[in-house]
């Protein structure tokens, strides 16, 4: 059932899967087995996001190699994924930050200017207070 796929493309196509396939168990296992939630971030956001890639273009070679066109739609998925990944993360670790630290817990900068997620919040904006709570308790706010 390989539609007459040379054999270079039968190669590249199992590279990419199998390829795909690691960094999806990868991912998959980290964002199980990581510790806290912003070291687990990092496991669908880069591991995760290269398997998807990896089946993706696998499929892009696939339907190359057999049809002699370039699939679009695999394509647009790939472009979109690699672009809101990143966004994606930022946002989690915003919330994070947000939820569970509060601007004297965390680290001084390098450049004494303050943390610049925190800069924004604050009385005058109207933001509420919210105190550092544990992982998996409920948010608790004075």
């Amino acid at each position: 059932m390989t539609d007459n796929l040379p054999l270079w493309g039968e190669i590249a196509v199992t590279v990419f899967l199998v390829a795909g396939g690691i960094f999806g168990l990868v991912g998959s296992y980290g964002l199980i087995k990581l510790p806290d939630p912003m070291t687990r971030l990092h496991a669908p956001t880069k591991a995760t996001t290269l398997g998807i890639g990896g089946v993706l273009i696998a499929s892009m070679i696939y339907i190359f190699a057999t049809e002699g066109r370039v699939s679009m739609h695999e394509l647009l998925i790939t472009i979109f994924l690699l672009l809101t990944s990143p966004i994606t993360a930022l946002f989690i670790a915003k919330v994070h930050l947000h939820m569970r630290e509060r601007p004297d817990t965390l680290p001084k900068p390098e450049d004494s200017e303050g943390w610049a997620s925190f800069e924004a919040d604050g009385p005058a904006r109207g933001v509420r207070d919210v105190m550092p709570v544990e992982p998996g308790s409920p948010d608790k706010t004075r």
